[in-house]
C-alpha cells in the first residue's frame, strides 16, 4: 500500500479544461514518485522507453543512489554487508527483512545444506542438451523444469509453500550450476557435501573429481561469496523486473526464476564480466593498449571499454572496492599475476583510474571488471560467468518475488504507442 501523499501535482492539457491530479509521494529514500494511475482513466498513458523514469511497484528490500554511490539491502550498506557478513546470512535478510541471530543463522543454514541435492532423477535431465550447449541454456531448461518435481511447494498462496521453495532454489542454484559446468566437460556430476559451507561446495562441486581428493582453498571460498553476495540483490533491474513481471501473472516461482535467468542472459546485463574478458582478449598484447585506448576516446570507432563505468552508478560502484581488494588477495593466493591477460586487466585499471578522459567521466572499474578477472584466475571458463551470476542472484530474485506475491498486486500490463498502420479493409489475394 502506498503511503500518504506529501503533495500532489496538477497535469493540464493544452485544449482542455480539466486538470488531472496526481498524488505525489515519498519514499524512505530516493527521489519523490508522481502516481499516474489513474491517468488512464482521463484518456492518456505516460511513455517511457525502457522505463527509466517509473516505479512498477513498491519495495523494502534493496535501495541504490548511483550519485552517491550507495547500494544499500534492507538499510545496510554493501559494503558492511560484504565485510563482516556473508552470503547465506545475506539470504536470511533478503527473504525476512533483518539479520538473523545465532540461533536463526544456524538453523537457516542447515535448512539450506539439507536441500542442496536435486532429484535423482533431474540428473537426467541433462542427457537431453548437447554436450557443447552454453551453460545458460542449461540452467534455464532445468530450473524451469524443477517445477515437474517438486509439486509439494507450488501454491503461491501458501506462505509456507513460498518459503520452502525459497530454501530449495537457494540451496539447489549451486548444484544445478555445478553440473551445467560438469555436463559440458564430460565429467561425472559431485554430490554436494554437507560438512562445507556455501561457497566451498559449490567450489567443490566445480572442481572436484572421483579420482582424487579435492581442497577447497579458504581464500578462493572467501572470494566466491563475496562475488555471490555482492551480486545477490541490485533493485528493479532487468532480470528482477522479468520475474517480477511473470510472477504477477500468478505463475510457479521455478518458472518465475527460469524467466529471470533467460533476462539475465543478455549480454548487456549478465553478460558484462565475460565481456570483459572478451574485450582483453580483443587487446591481445600490452603493446596494443595504447592503441586500444585511443580508439575508446574516439567516438567514431565505436570501441567501448568493458567493465568500466554502469548504467545506474554515477560514482564508483560500492561494489568494485570490495572486489578490489578481494582480487588481490585471489592473485596473491595463486600466483598468478603473470598472466599476460591479468597483467592487461591491471594495466587498464592503473589508466583509468589516472587518465583525465576516464576519470573526468567517472569511467571507473566497476563490479564486473574485478569479478571477471578473480573468475578467470580460480579457473571458471568464461561461459560460467553469467550462470554464476544468476547463483549469486537468486535470494534477490526470490525475495522480490516473495515480497510481490505475499501482499496484494495486479498483473503486469505496460501499454504502448501504436505507430503502426491505421485500420484497414482486407483485400482478396487475387485483388492485391
Amino acid at each position: 500500500m502506498a503511503p500518504k501523499p506529501i503533495k500532489h501535482a496538477h497535469l493540464q492539457i493544452d485544449g482542455e479544461s480539466v486538470t488531472i491530479d496526481l498524488p505525489i509521494y515519498q519514499g524512505t529514500a530516493g527521489a519523490p514518485v508522481i502516481d499516474v494511475a489513474k491517468l488512464g482513466a482521463s484518456g492518456y498513458f505516460t511513455y517511457d522507453p525502457g522505463f527509466m523514469s517509473t516505479a512498477a511497484c513498491d519495495s523494502d528490500i534493496t535501495f541504490i543512489d548511483g550519485d552517491k554511490g550507495i547500494l544499500l539491502h534492507r538499510g545496510y550498506p554493501i559494503e558492511q554487508l560484504a565485510e563482516q557478513s556473508n552470503f547465506l546470512e545475506l539470504c536470511y535478510l533478503l527473504l525476512n527483512g533483518d539479520l538473523p541471530n545465532r540461533e536463526q543463522n544456524d538453523e537457516f543454514v542447515n535448512i539450506i545444506k539439507r536441500h542442496t541435492m536435486v532429484h535423482e532423477q533431474l540428473v537426467r535431465f541433462f542427457s537431453g542438451f548437447r554436450r557443447d550447449a552454453h551453460p545458460m541454456a542449461i540452467m534455464c531448461g532445468v530450473v524451469g523444469a524443477m517445477s515437474a518435481f517438486y509439486h509439494d511447494s507450488l501454491d503461491i498462496d501458501d506462505q509456507d509453500h513460498r518459503r520452502i521453495t525459497a530454501h530449495r532454489l537457494i540451496a539447489k542454484i549451486p548444484t544445478i550450476a555445478a553440473m551445467c559446468h560438469k555436463y559440458s566437460r564430460g565429467q561425472p556430476f559431485i554430490y554436494p557435501r554437507n560438512d562445507l559451507d556455501y561457497s566451498a561446495n559449490f567450489l567443490h562441486m566445480m572442481f572436484a573429481t572421483p579420482t582424487e581428493k579435492y581442497e577447497v582453498s579458504p581464500t578462493l571460498a572467501r572470494a566466491m561469496d563475496r562475488i555471490f553476495l555482492l551480486h545477490a540483490d541490485h533493485e528493479q533491474n532487468a532480470s528482477t523486473s522479468t520475474v517480477r513481471l511473470a510472477g504477477s501473472t500468478g505463475a510457479n516461482p521455478f518458472a518465475c526464476i527460469a524467466a529471470g535467468i533467460a533476462a539475465l542472459w543478455g549480454p548487456a546485463h549478465g553478460g558484462a564480466n565475460e565481456a570483459v574478458l572478451t574485450m582483453l582478449a580483443e587487446i591481445g598484447e600490452e603493446k596494443n593498449i595504447g592503441e586500444f585506448v585511443r580508439k575508446v576516446k574516439d567516438k567514431d570507432s565505436g570501441v567501448r571499454l568493458m567493465g568500466f563505468g554502469h548504467r545506474v552508478y554515477k560514482n564508483y560502484d560500492p561494489r568494485a572496492k570490495v572486489m578490489q581488494q578481494t582480487c588481490k588477495e585471489v592473485l596473491e593466493e595463486l600466483g598468478v599475476n603473470n598472466d599476460p591477460q591479468l597483467r592487461l586487466a591491471q594495466k587498464l585499471e592503473k589508466i583509468a583510474l589516472e587518465d583525465d578522459y576516464f576519470v573526468q567521466r567517472k569511467l571507473y572499474p566497476n563490479v564486473d571488471f574485478y569479478s571477471g578477472i578473480i573468475l578467470k584466475a580460480i579457473g571458471i571458463p568464461v561461459e560460467m560467468f553469467t550462470v554464476i551470476f544468476a547463483t549469486g542472484r537468486t535470494p534477490g530474485w526470490i525475495s522480490q518475488w516473495k515480497e510481490m506475491i505475499s501482499g496484494p498486486y495486479k498483473i503486469g500490463r505496460p501499454r504502448q504507442l501504436y505507430l503502426g498502420a491505421a485500420q484497414r479493409d482486407y483485400v482478396a489475394i487475387n485483388k492485391r
